[in-house]
């Protein structure tokens, strides 16, 4: 006892120095060093919420630091703790991984004759490795759209049918489109029905599998796989050139696939295109379903700004969301944090919401050639659509259909869409209550001549030049 103490005291001293005060005080402070036996170190905690927190929070780095303060491998177990005087018959508590256990009673009560501490229950057997889940990542707060529409319904069901449906769900796509955010949403619904979850970035997954390498215990990494219900792995890309690390994923996907074991897993691209993974691994990969998540389209990003200013209690004028939707079209979370800027500045400063102050307040976060942009008023862009083909706006957006009119009205369709990426529905608005369809046809078909009709290309660059020239605010 005296033993497993003085070592937890050293880890302790080094834990205090790498986690904030109050998550020391609150979840380190109270624990005890109960027993170091056999390679495996037990550490005696107030209550099984503690248990599950650090050995969902901080498990890996208690066990790296036990191990570098002993200088070898330990696997690390928490008990829970009472006081002599209370009731010491033990308790089956609901174990983080699932089950119910008391086994290390008996034979920890009679390797110490006075214990300063009776054993209640054992509360985690081995480690749940569902790594800081973001409260936020949830199928609730998944903003839907042609764009993820597929990869959130295969998601949603896999939850529900583990291992039956889409095995492996193999989910690619840009960085910023939603891929961490989904296979989170999976954990956090598979953990709320029961069944055990792991969760690991392949960055994490390497850096254990190269500890255990080191410490000549890589069998026991891939048994610690076994008996999960959910294997959820996030940017697979990392594993690139890492020849061992994909030996062992290939071997760790057999064995849970031969047990039906749901494994999610997501990259920047697609198996095929990663070229440096084993052929054998990205067969395996391609064997069950693969999805893309595509860049957010304009009207996702809008819902997402919407929903983003619900949660955040703020009024945002649509043409801000406008800008917003516009400056930052291809990542999700660099459109949330230019929100959350341009209504922290508002709040801050005590300002009016508006176009102005959303232009200054993300000035810096947008590149070099995007901090130019100007965002124009559609009122303004049909009028300088209208006076580059002389036709009156009211011509624009009425119901006139000749040729000259039909031209000039599509390329006030691109533009609104190009320049300020306004949905189909508000075009179709703005240019005389017109179907998202027709919006959608006029957009296709001025993109399409572009490419080769020359005096097209000069048309659209003059009107642009018009609109710059007015130097206007929008």
């Amino acid at each position: 006892m005296k033993l497993a103490q003085q070592i937890w005291d050293t880890a302790l001293g080094e834990l205090q120095l790498q986690v904030s005060k109050p998550n020391y005080n609150t979840w380190l402070k109270e624990t005890r060093g109960i027993s170091y036996q056999d390679d495996v170190f037990i550490i005696g905690v107030p209550n099984i919420f503690v248990a599950e927190w650090l050995a969902d929070r901080l498990y890996s780095l208690i066990t790296r630091t036990l191990s570098d303060t002993l200088s070898k491998a330990v696997n690390v177990q928490f008990l829970t703790l009472v006081s002599p005087q209370a009731e010491t018959r033990p308790a089956s508590v609901c174990l983080a991984d699932g089950g119910t256990s008391a086994k290390l009673m008996d034979p920890l009560r009679s390797t110490i004759s006075k214990p300063e501490y009776a054993f209640d229950a054992v509360t985690i057997k081995q480690p749940a490795r569902v790594f800081n889940l973001n409260p936020r990542y949830t199928f609730e707060h998944f903003i839907t759209g042609e764009c993820n529409r597929m990869a959130h319904v295969a998601a949603v069901e896999i939850t529900e049918a583990q291992g039956c449906l889409y095995n492996p769900l193999f989910i690619y796509g840009n960085s910023g489109v939603g891929k961490t955010h989904l296979l989170q949403a999976i954990a956090h619904a598979v953990k709320a029905r029961g069944p055990r979850v792991l969760y690991m970035r392949a960055e994490h997954f390497t850096s254990e599998f190269i500890t255990a390498i080191k410490n000549r215990n890589a069998e026991d990494f891939r048994r610690s796989f076994r008996n999960t219900n959910v294997l959820l792995l996030d940017d697979l890309h990392f594993l690139a050139g890492k020849t061992g690390t994909q030996e062992c994923v290939f071997h760790i996907f057999n064995e849970l696939y031969d047990t039906n074991c749901q494994i999610v897993i997501t990259s920047d691209r697609p198996p095929k295109a990663l070229s440096t993974l084993q052929k054998k691994l990205r067969s395996r990969l391609e064997s069950g379903l693969v999805v893309e998540l595509q860049t957010v389209d304009t009207e996702t990003r809008l819902a997402i700004l919407k929903a983003k200013a619900k949660h955040l209690k703020v009024s945002i004028p649509p043409e801000v969301m406008n800008f917003l939707a516009a400056q930052f079209p291809n990542n999700v979370r660099e459109l949330e944090g230019a929100l959350n800027k341009v209504a922290n500045c508002a709040n801050l400063s005590h300002t009016k919401l508006d176009i102005k102050l959303a232009k200054k307040a993300v000035q810096d976060l947008l590149p070099g050639d995007a901090k130019q942009t100007v965002l124009f008023s559609p009122k303004q862009i049909i009028e300088a659509v209208g006076e580059h083909y002389e036709i009156a706006q009211e011509e624009i957006t009425g119901k006139r259909r000749d040729k000259k009119t039909a031209l000039a009205r599509q390329v006030a369709m691109y533009l609104l869409r190009e320049q300020n990426h306004y949905s189909l529905t508000e075009v179709g608005r703005m240019l005389g209550d017109r179907d998202h369809t027709t919006i959608l046809h006029g957009q296709e078909k001025i993109t399409a001549e572009l490419k080769s009709n020359q005096t097209l290309v000069k048309s659209i660059d003059d009107i642009r030049q018009t609109l710059l020239s007015r130097k206007s605010t929008g």
